[in-house]
């Protein structure tokens, strides 16, 4: 499990305190939970995670506090994007020091004018500034979000520039053909996607497996999918139900409120808006899910 992130990971959501700061007891015990139900390792500050609005002191911490409860290192990963090349360096050097291995690199975001040869610069610069043989990136893809695309060119020049260092890569544009280019231009790769539709395809065509968002909520049916069950229709009723709407982590939030009972799950940093109450979205998940998966 070490040499690259494959199998059933978790996008985590990051819980608040009432001050804004992570809930670490929150975290670690909605993470064993997921560990109980057939997830292999969670990521955290990724995209669901509100990653970008948390500073690199703040997931370390996180960090720190997730290994005091038990939570295995192997079993996480981290986001470790930013703006700064050495924001980025820090983090990575602070988590392999704390016996982590996988962090996922954002390329950096902002300026949407960069070359496929600034990109491939930016993300040398960090490897090479970290200067550790321990480390097992992932590349992560989401140019919708980050306004910043990761050309195939530049996944597969890093993966023969700095081999296992370059693990993998996640494809989180939602687009197949994408994860189809990423595949053929970087076989290498263990390339996981983040659309959760994809995910039973994507692995027949070799991809390494899913970190997604929506296993916060329902880890039993994204297990299914990573099970070869034929249960994609209700997978993508269950994405449109949550991603389609206007803010999907305050979404997701609300509706783990709903779930658990547990109102602490509302909160969202700044620029986010909480959500009053997700049972009715709840509800609409109950019904996808029953009858129960076989």
């Amino acid at each position: 499990m070490t040499e690259a992130i494959r199998g059933f990971w978790v996008a985590s959501a990051t819980p608040l305190a009432a001050d804004g700061s992570v809930d670490h007891a929150r975290l670690a015990a909605h993470t064993k939970q997921l560990f109980g139900k057939g997830v292999d390792g969670v990521v955290l500050f990724g995209t669901t995670g509100e990653g970008t609005s948390f500073n690199a002191g703040e997931r370390v911490a996180t960090i720190e506090a997730m290994l005091k409860a038990g939570i295995a290192p192997e079993r996480i990963g981290v986001g470790g994007g930013f703006p700064a090349i050495t924001d980025s360096i820090a983090l990575t050097r602070a988590v392999l020091g704390l016996g982590l291995r996988h962090v996922l690199l954002l390329p950096p975001y902002f300026d949407r004018s960069v070359t496929p040869e600034g990109i491939e610069d930016a993300f040398a610069a960090i490897i090479d500034g970290v200067a550790d043989d321990r480390l097992r990136a992932s590349l992560y893809h989401i140019p919708q979000v980050s306004g910043v695309a990761i050309p195939t060119t530049v996944a597969a020049n890093l993966r023969k520039r700095y081999g296992k260092q370059v693990a993998g890569l996640k494809d989180s544009s939602g687009d197949f053909k994408q994860f189809q280019a990423f595949r053929a231009a970087a076989p290498e790769l263990a390339i996981t996607v983040g659309n959760e539709p994809d995910i039973a395809r994507a692995m027949a065509a070799g991809g390494a497996g899913t970190i997604c968002g929506m296993a916060n909520l329902l880890p039993e049916l994204v297990k299914g999918m990573i099970d070869g069950k034929a249960v994609e229709a209700r997978m993508q009723a269950a994405a449109d139900a949550v991603v389609k709407t206007p803010s999907l982590v305050a979404t997701l939030k609300a509706i783990l409120a709903a779930q658990t009972g547990d109102t602490g799950w509302l909160r969202v940093r700044p620029p986010l808006r909480a959500l009053s109450d997700g049972t009715a979205l709840k509800r609409k998940l109950d019904a996808l899910m029953a009858p129960a998966i076989a």
